[in-house]
């Protein structure tokens, strides 16, 4: 995976943290641990935006910059913390691979009863010790935190040495990191993954062919040139290709879904200024056959 990767964990853990400042009830996503991951400089900054005029001008400008992008964010984590907790009890193991700075296995309702193993680059990894220590007290004794490098590491091999079985049913979480990875690592990945138990269950998120071709940009132009022209993205796939693509592994799609669909279910609902009208990325809901 691209080293370029572990320097974006940090935006989407800031913006989470920046949600916990509206109101309960105007909030997409509540994850009161996030703000106690932020470097004390980054704390300051959110602290700053409280004023709720300040808050909506913010969730404007960010619009503007980069269309449904802050909206799609908020959606897919909460997808996310939804399935797991929709699914608790159906699987005996969670995985997340690229886990970054994210808090699902920490803070949702009965997951410490769940072995889990948090994958990510060793410099990444080495972030995310340190502030749940300095957050928690300690590191979950449920949770192992394993450093990988994806560019040379076979994943099972690691996950299976830090105590992973194949023969358990999983959760597995892959948010925001196949568009990091070459065709050839998304295979290798998915390699490890045709070994797991039926019953698994995975989320993932995945950017679009057309974006990256070049076909589809005009929501987001600025974010184009970052991290495609500039080689960070490298992989996009279109919907009609999934189930395709998950069948050669034992896999099959239970819901293949879109930010503007995600946003009428959450967005809506809040009352939010925010959107999520982008078709930059999406997430698919899939079953170990």
């Amino acid at each position: 995976m691209s080293r370029a990767a572990a320097k974006t964990g940090s935006e989407p853990a800031t913006l989470v943290a920046i949600e916990q400042l509206f109101p309960e009830n105007e909030r997409v996503l509540t994850d009161l641990l996030q703000y106690s991951f932020l470097p004390w400089g980054t704390k300051i900054l959110v602290g700053m935006l409280r004023p709720k005029f300040i808050l909506n001008w913010m969730s404007g400008a960010a619009d503007k910059i980069a269309p449904g992008l802050w909206g799609g964010l908020l959606c897919r984590k909460r997808y996310i913390d939804e399935k797991l907790n929709e699914n608790m009890g159906k699987f005996e193991q969670a995985v997340n691979l690229g886990a970054g700075l994210d808090t699902h296995l920490y803070r949702l309702p009965g997951i410490e009863k769940i072995q889990a193993w948090e994958l990510d680059q060793p410099e990444n990894i080495e972030l995310k010790r340190r502030t749940v220590t300095k957050a928690l007290g300690k590191q979950p004794e449920n949770i192992k935190l394993v450093p990988i490098d994806f560019d040379t590491q076979n994943l099972g091999d690691v996950l299976r040495a830090a105590g992973y079985s194949v023969e358990r049913p999983t959760f597995f979480i892959w948010e925001a990191v196949t568009q990091y990875l070459t065709e050839a690592g998304v295979h290798a990945t998915f390699d490890f993954l045709a070994q797991a138990e039926s019953g698994s269950l995975i989320t993932f998120t995945y950017a679009t062919k057309k974006f990256l071709d070049g076909e589809d940009i005009p929501d987001w132009p600025d974010g184009y040139k970052r991290f495609v022209k500039t080689g960070v993205w490298l992989f996009g796939m279109e919907p009609e290709d999934w189930p395709g693509f998950l069948a050669e592994y034992g896999w099959k799609v239970i819901k293949d879904v879109g930010y503007p669909e995600m946003a009428e279910k959450y967005l809506k609902p809040a009352g939010r200024r925010l959107n999520a009208d982008t078709n930059v990325e999406r997430m698919i809901f899939a079953v170990k056959e």
